[in-house]
Order: structure tokens, then C-alpha cells, then sequence
């Protein structure tokens, strides 16, 4: 007499991949504004100093006269900064701050041609808000009225992604995630478990 074939049981989800699962985590959208808003912060002092650095370099001696370079420096330094930490790590001092990470769709780590692909696109934070403004002529206060409500508008679109990326990031290929280092196992607890 031959055994019965086993019955199919179905199995539970192998480690790795519920680690996948876990790993690629969407962080939610107020937790994403809080590093977007904490990264502003830091950046107003990077561009306080690079414009200060430009103006010495170029001796500039009236703000209204040589504007456009200044703009142009400052984009490239925002774009060396971004590119930089993004395609290192995957974290800016913001994000690290908020436990958020830029990785590729698989999870992986992003390089630097997709990182400045991500920046260029991330303009869309600012660009239909800053162009509503120059058309319709708005100073001042207002401008800052219509940027806050078109990154409030874009950050609301997430919500139509699957994933609840940004648009730029599905564009580009990229998400952002949850991430936490893993903490150093004590050396108490890793000398009892050898022993163990």
C-alpha cells in the first residue's frame, strides 16, 4: 500500500519576504510633510551661506544686479546637495530625522543619475504654484498664500498613487520609505547568546 499523497497546507509567508514587505513601508503624508518642512529649515542656513559665498566670490555689491547667477548658483547647490545625500544613503539630515528613505522601486539604493532626475521632477512641488503667481502678478504675502496651497495640493495627490507616492517619485521610478536603523546588539547580550 502506498502513503497518501501530503495535503496542500498552505504555507506562511517566508521571513525574507515579509521583511520585504515590511521593509518597503510608505510612510504617511503628514509624516513626510514634517521632513519636508524640517529639511526648508535647514536649508534656508545652506542657502544663507552659499549666497553669502557667491556674493564674496562675484563681489557683489547691489542685490538687484547679478540676481540671475546668484538663482543659478543656488540651484546648483541645492541640486549637489539633494543628488548627494540621496544617491548616499538614501537620507538628507531631514529625512534621517524622520526615519524616511529615497530607494528605487525594488527597494534598492538610488544612483546619482536617477537622484538628479528625481530633483529636477521634484519641482513640481513649486513650479505651478510659482507660475500661477507670475501670471497673475502676485507680491508678497500672496505668493507665499499660492505656494502653500500647491504643495498642500500636490502632497494630496499621493493620495491617488497606490503606494501613496508622490508623483514625481512614480515618474521617476523611486519611492520613499520607513526606515530605522538597527540598533547595535549590547556586547552583555550578544556574549550570553554565544554562550547560550
Amino acid at each position: 500500500m502506498t502513503p497518501a499523497p501530503p495535503s496542500p497546507v498552505s504555507s506562511p509567508p517566508a521571513p525574507a519576504a515579509a521583511a520585504a514587505a515590511a521593509a518597503l513601508q510608505t510612510p504617511s503624508v503628514m509624516r513626510r510633510l514634517a521632513a519636508f518642512t524640517y529639511e526648508g529649515v535647514l536649508l534656508f542656513g545652506v542657502l544663507m551661506l552659499a549666497g553669502w559665498l557667491y556674493s564674496t566670490l562675484t563681489q557683489m555689491k547691489d542685490a538687484r544686479i547679478g540676481v540671475t547667477g546668484l538663482q543659478l548658483f543656488l540651484l546648483v547647490v541645492l541640486a549637489i546637495y539633494f543628488v548627494w545625500f540621496w544617491s548616499h544613503g538614501g537620507q538628507t539630515v531631514a529625512m534621517r530625522a524622520w526615519h524616511v528613505r529615497l530607494v528605487d522601486g525594488q527597494g534598492r539604493p538610488v544612483g546619482q543619475t536617477r537622484a538628479l532626475g528625481r530633483f529636477v521632477l521634484a519641482w513640481l512641488w513649486f513650479a505651478p504654484a510659482l507660475a500661477t503667481a507670475h501670471f497673475a502678478g502676485l507680491h508678497g504675502p500672496a505668493i507665499f498664500g499660492v505656494l502653500l496651497a500647491g504643495v498642500l495640493g500636490y502632497a494630496a495627490l499621493a493620495r491617488l498613487h497606490p503606494q501613496r507616492q508622490f508623483w514625481h517619485d512614480a515618474v521617476c521610478g523611486t519611492r520613499l520609505i520607513t526606515w530605522r536603523p538597527q540598533r547595535p546588539v549590547a556586547k552583555a547580550e550578544a556574549t550570553s547568546s554565544s554562550t547560550a
